[in-house]
């Protein structure tokens, strides 16, 4: 007897949420990896851009939400200008990180900002970063 997949029978909550929040349809990505191959951050990532797509396909919440792959992206658009779906996984990365910090998890805390840093780092920068990784 033979199991058959279909895309309704993967789609989760955690999926549908990704899709709500990108507004990006998931299973347009095919995985020909031209995300990762471009990725100026790639080797900072313990997870690829194009692996994380697909662990999202399959609804894996838990391995994606703790990867540090989604706090790395920089969000540069090189994955985007390089998919040939035009597949925006900028906004999906944002919206796996918007995931994370409606769970009130911080990715950085202020008060684990060692002080020779604070006085080194320009503010602009200390703000930006605590937009993008704390709630």
């Amino acid at each position: 007897m033979k199991t058959e997949i279909s895309i309704k029978n993967i789609k989760s909550k955690f999926l549908d949420k990704v899709e709500e929040l990108s507004e990006e349809n998931i299973y347009t990505c095919y995985q020909c990896g031209k995300c990762s191959a471009g990725c100026p951050s790639i080797s900072e990532m313990d997870i690829s851009p194009g692996e994380i797509i697909r662990l999202v396909q399959l609804g894996q919440e838990k391995e994606v939400l703790d990867s540090k792959t989604i706090w790395i992206c920089a969000s540069c658009f090189t994955c985007v200008t390089r998919c040939p779906k035009g597949v925006d996984l900028a906004k999906i990365m944002e919206a796996l990180r918007q995931i994370t910090l409606r769970k009130n998890v911080d990715y950085v805390s202020p008060l684990s900002i060692p002080k020779e840093v604070l006085s080194q780092v320009p503010q602009i920068a200390l703000v930006s970063c605590l937009r993008k990784f704390s709630a």
